[in-house]
């Protein structure tokens, strides 16, 4: 993929892990406090309404990927976040306990944890019960208790916790094999052991579920994640955006010693249009030890500014 730098300053086991969950029965579980895989095509659906400003470009209404099945045991969890005027899904890899199967651990941590990057939020509370279960070849039932539900939301946030959910299931069990990437994955939504519950006043539960195209953020930092630490030299960075073929603008900001942040590398990159890696963009940076952070926006064409900025603060050693 081509890209440019100039520096400022200073230069499975799938299907086999099925027997994991529980086929068909689900086993409420106590609720737990607290506690770089990519992602892999998805199907889409009508695109949900959101804030957006007069003027500004309205995202493409592609979803992300479906996860593939990955070695790591790292749960995929999804959070919400504000890009430019927009409302949008990200995904972080999580360490979790593994006393549970994939799909339980990844929604709880979903709805006990915090994120690690300080732009996202979940509006989720810890539930005194969850369990899951899977069924047939695609669909994923997910009960959950109704304390887990925080009713001061509009619509427009409330479908997003929705499908926040949605997403964090479906990459949980394409990730861990349980379910076949290849397939639209299902959710059900039970609350207490019941459908037609109406989530944060506003969804109406019980129904078949599917990703909703659009919601995924435009430009989205996979690696590193927030806050990590790597290795000094060469630092892989990777990410997608929801343009195939689509042009980007990346930034390397350096932090100094009295907390200002100075730009040290600049740069495009063109995400990828092949079949398979569509929007998947790759930088391969060689950084000195410090703490940086990283800055990578959707070029803007003719006059308009670029957009949907993502951030990702991390520290080489």
């Amino acid at each position: 993929m081509p890209e440019t730098a100039a520096p400022k300053g200073a230069a499975r086991a799938l299907g086999r892990a099925r027997a994991l969950v529980l086929a068909g029965v689900l086993v409420a579980v106590p609720a737990l406090t607290g506690c770089i895989a990519e992602a892999g095509p998805s199907p889409t659906a009508t695109p949900l309404t959101g804030p957006a400003a007069s003027g500004t470009a309205q995202p493409p209404s592609t979803s992300a990927p479906l996860e593939t099945t990955q070695s790591s045991n790292k749960a995929p969890v999804y959070w919400i976040g504000r890009s430019d005027s927009g409302v949008f899904l990200y995904r972080e890899f999580r360490d979790v306990p593994d006393q549970e199967n994939p799909v339980t651990r990844a929604l709880r941590a979903m709805m006990s944890d915090k994120p690690l990057d300080p732009d996202f939020f979940t509006p989720w509370q810890n539930p005194s019960q969850l369990a899951t279960s899977i069924s047939g070849k695609d669909v994923i039932t997910v009960d959950v208790s109704e304390d887990a539900f925080n009713s001061n939301l509009d619509a427009d946030m409330a479908a997003r916790a929705i499908q926040q959910l949605v997403y964090t299931a479906t990459a949980a069990a394409a990730s861990s094999g349980l379910i076949d990437s290849g397939q639209q994955i299902r959710v059900r939504i039970l609350v207490d052991g019941h459908t037609d519950y109406v989530a944060f006043d506003h969804i109406q539960l019980g129904a078949l579920m599917t990703r909703t195209a659009g919601l995924v953020a435009p430009v989205w930092i996979i690696d590193p994640q927030e806050n990590v630490e790597v290795g000094g030299g060469s630092v892989k960075i990777t990410g997608r955006n929801t343009t195939a073929g689509g042009k980007l603008r990346w930034q390397i900001l350096q932090s100094r010693d009295n907390g200002a942040k100075e730009p040290f590398l600049t740069g495009e990159t063109t995400a990828s249009a092949e079949q398979g890696q569509a929007g998947v963009f790759t930088l391969a940076l060689n950084l000195p030890p410090g703490d940086y952070e990283l800055r990578v926006s959707q070029a803007g064409t003719g006059d308009q500014p670029d957009q949907y900025e993502d951030t990702r603060a991390f520290k080489v050693w």
